[in-house]
């Protein structure tokens, strides 16, 4: 599009300005991420340099000494100056923290800190000596960390400190970000520029940005990391890199970040000289287990593999005629002895399946449930099709009682604007958590079935596609962070509200003023929507443009395989639009539980946001709303421009409390992405209407181009996608 490549070289021109005109101390380039330890307001500042007047740290080590010095950060950045660290209680507003082992003073307070666990913490106010304290108990170091931040963060949002009583403990043992980073640099669906990780100059230099990569995790409960794609190298199970792995797994270990590796499932062959990758041959088993004790020498707290296999390409046991569970298995074995654990993920299917794409995980999964190895979490996407704008929760959520699942969530937003649209992804997340799978009747939500409490799973875990880059904002966009940040939280406690996520995010990242946060908080609270309305609302899926997944091509049939086709979800026809997903048409709906089943079956009951997901439905099919089933999608198009206009309009009347900077920036991004949203109206209604062949709805204005010129639109080069320059076209 002519528009965003002018847009590209505005960019540039303002992020050149600022380069020139800023110098580094005053610049707000989001480097900072949430950690912004800016002054507070005047008002402020005595009543909490009363309440953390001396640091009380308890012994040292690795992790209690990063407690310490974040502690003396933060404070020194919020009240002008740090306080003085002592040994003992002399006065009002001293902070005491760590664990009972390492701390005198908190194991004369005999804290309970049973509810804790092994990395929560306790922050309470307590009287020692006559003196008026604030006390970060915890279990183990890392707890005190998290501790840490969270006092930090009372302050960030500017809470007071007066009678605390807080007990926090994470309700989900495996918190992971899945970095999509490749070993040449590039970051598959990853908008803010190339991998952090610079695996040329490691083991050596250990650049400093791994380190602040860690302090933001940890601020966050972020417990590991999968440094390398899903669509994994043999290479990087080298000793070579086996020894840059270790590298960053010594930076990241103080701040409780453990370090993962995809795992190509062919490695035995393409590094190890085996002539089969069988998961049932004994020098394959022998292969592996080797392997895991090498990479466990260098690095005895790393945490397992991550396997993609027989998706897309990736060779997995199929290929050897075993299952899932046989391939799975054999590597559990391996790391178990160490105590790692295995995620493989469910996100599989065929080439050649021309029914229905989103059945396949089920059916290839469901028939194994109760046969993995107790060290495995099978990974799960939120949806049955692939991090969609919207999609129903997927059916294994529901269906695997005997097996952990792992849900698995998109930050980087590959398929809602990439990094310049802002698309709040808290809220889809909410939504996927407190969906009810029925599993064992209502009140059977995701968020019981991944924290384990629904079936008594004691392995529990969640993952993120990271959206980490090297640019300098780390993610692309100031508002691309807040999803890193949310991921972080609802990983934590998935019972925390995305709009408490938001307003946290909100005060840490630019202003307390509620002047700005509450105008700001409710852009991002209907953000997610927006971009659903605009690029396909009712249920309607998959419509991107093919490689890039940047744009509309509703049209495009030309895919080989056609489950990456465009026309094979939406299906419209002169008759209506829409996937028949109920018994007349693929009967996907019989993978949900009988409840769920019986309500999609129906289209009165069918939640209107997933229509068109289970069911063909006419264009003059009579809405809820009183429109046409037309008419209505027309609306939701309309509505979607609307809504970033309004974005757009709330953004520019808040000049005076965010710096210029990222201000502007937000700025550019909000009008690329009304041009977007234009685009993406305009391209869907003027094919849908060759189908419908219904006019407009009265003040719904035409499309601005004809068909053929959207469909003629063509961008070879987009971020994020490492393959081949291609174009959506006919």
């Amino acid at each position: 599009m002519p528009h965003r490549f002018v847009r590209a070289l505005a960019l540039a021109s303002i992020a050149c300005w600022g380069a020139i005109t800023a110098s580094p101390a005053s610049a707000e380039d989001g480097y900072e991420l949430w950690l912004r330890y800016h002054r507070v307001e005047d008002q402020w500042v005595g009543p909490y340099r009363a309440a953390a007047a001396q640091i009380i740290p308890g012994s040292d080590s690795d992790t209690l000494h990063a407690a310490q010095s974040e502690l003396v950060r933060g404070l020194s950045g919020l009240l002008g100056s740090p306080p003085p660290i002592d040994t003992d209680v002399t006065h009002d507003g001293a902070i005491i923290f760590g664990t009972p082992k390492s701390s005198r003073q908190v194991a004369g307070l005999h804290v309970d800190l049973a509810p804790a666990g092994a990395e929560g913490y306790v922050i309470r106010s307590v009287t020692i000596s006559g003196h008026a304290a604030t006390v970060i108990a915890a279990n183990q170091d890392i707890g005190v960390l998290y501790g840490v931040f969270h006092f930090l963060r009372l302050i960030q949002t500017r809470q007071t400190l007066d009678h605390l009583d807080i007990s926090s403990a994470p309700r989900i043992q495996h918190r992971i970000l899945n970095h999509w980073d490749n070993l040449n640099g590039l970051v598959e669906r990853g908008y803010a520029g190339s991998s952090i990780w610079d695996w040329f100059t490691l083991p050596d230099y250990l650049d400093p940005r791994y380190t602040d990569y860690a302090r933001a995790c940890a601020s966050i409960g972020i417990n590991g990391t999968v440094l390398v794609n899903v669509n994994a190298s043999a290479i990087v199970l080298t000793p070579p890199y086996i020894e840059k792995v270790a590298a960053l797994a010594k930076v990241f270990r103080p701040y409780g970040v453990r370090v993962y590796l995809s795992a190509r499932f062919s490695s035995p062959v393409e590094i190890g000289g085996l002539k089969t990758a069988d998961p049932l041959d004994p020098a394959v088993a022998s292969w592996w287990r080797a392997k895991a004790d090498e990479i466990y020498r260098a690095i005895p707290d790393f945490g397992g593999f991550l396997v993609k296999a027989n998706s897309e390409g990736q060779p997995g046991p199929q290929d050897y005629h075993r299952t899932h569970a046989d391939g799975a298995n054999m590597l559990a074995d391996a790391v178990a002895p160490h105590g790692g654990i295995i995620m493989w993920r469910a996100f599989v299917y065929a080439e050649h399946n021309e029914e229905d794409r989103v059945k396949e995980a089920y059916d290839q999964f469901k028939p194994l449930d109760g046969k993995f190895r107790s060290n495995i979490l099978l990974q799960v996407k939120n949806g049955p099709l692939d991090f969609q704008p919207r999609e129903p929760i997927h059916p294994l959520f529901g269906a695997m009682p005997k097996t952990p699942l792992m849900l698995e969530v998109q930050i980087t937003k590959e398929y809602l604007g990439q990094n310049t649209a802002l698309a709040y992804l808290g809220t889809m997340w909410e939504e996927t958590l407190s969906a009810d799978t029925y599993a064992a009747g209502a009140g059977s939500t995701v968020r019981k079935v991944i924290d384990g409490s629904l079936q008594g799973s004691a392995l529990t875990g969640i993952a993120g596609v990271a959206n980490v880059g090297a640019d300098r904002d780390w993610s692309g966009s100031s508002f691309a962070q807040s999803n890193w940040y949310a991921f972080g939280r609802l990983a934590w406690d998935p019972a925390l509200s995305a709009q408490a996520i938001a307003e946290e995010w909100v005060r840490m990242t630019f202003s307390n003023d509620p002047a700005f946060v509450e105008p700001v908080v409710a852009m991002m609270m209907g953000s997610r929507e927006s971009v659903v309305d605009y690029t396909g609302a009712l249920g309607l899926a998959h419509l991107m443009a093919e490689g890039h997944h940047y744009g509309p091509a509703p049209w495009d049939a030309r895919e080989k395989r056609p489950e990456w086709r465009p026309v094979y979800y939406h299906r419209a026809d002169a008759q209506g639009i829409g996937f028949d997903r109920t018994t007349t048409g693929s009967n996907a709906v019989s993978q949900y539980a009988p409840p769920v089943a019986a309500m999609l079956q129906d289209i009165k009951t069918t939640p209107e946001k997933y229509l068109l997901w289970f069911h063909h439905v006419p264009w003059d099919y009579p809405m809820p709303s009183g429109k046409t089933l037309w008419t209505e999608l027309v609306a939701h198009y309309d509505q979607g421009v609307r809504d970033v206009q309004q974005m757009r309009k709330t953004w520019a009347g808040l000049s005076s409390y965010v710096d210029p900077q990222r201000f502007t920036q937000v700025s550019a991004f909000l009008e690329e992405q009304e041009h977007d949203a234009k685009w993406w109206r305009d391209a869907s209604i003027a094919y849908f209407q060759t189908f419908s062949k219904q006019a407009l709805p009265e003040g719904s204005p035409p499309p601005e181009h004809s068909l053929q010129y959207y469909e003629s639109i063509c961008i070879p080069y987009v971020p994020g996608d490492p393959e081949a320059p291609r174009c959506s076209g006919k």
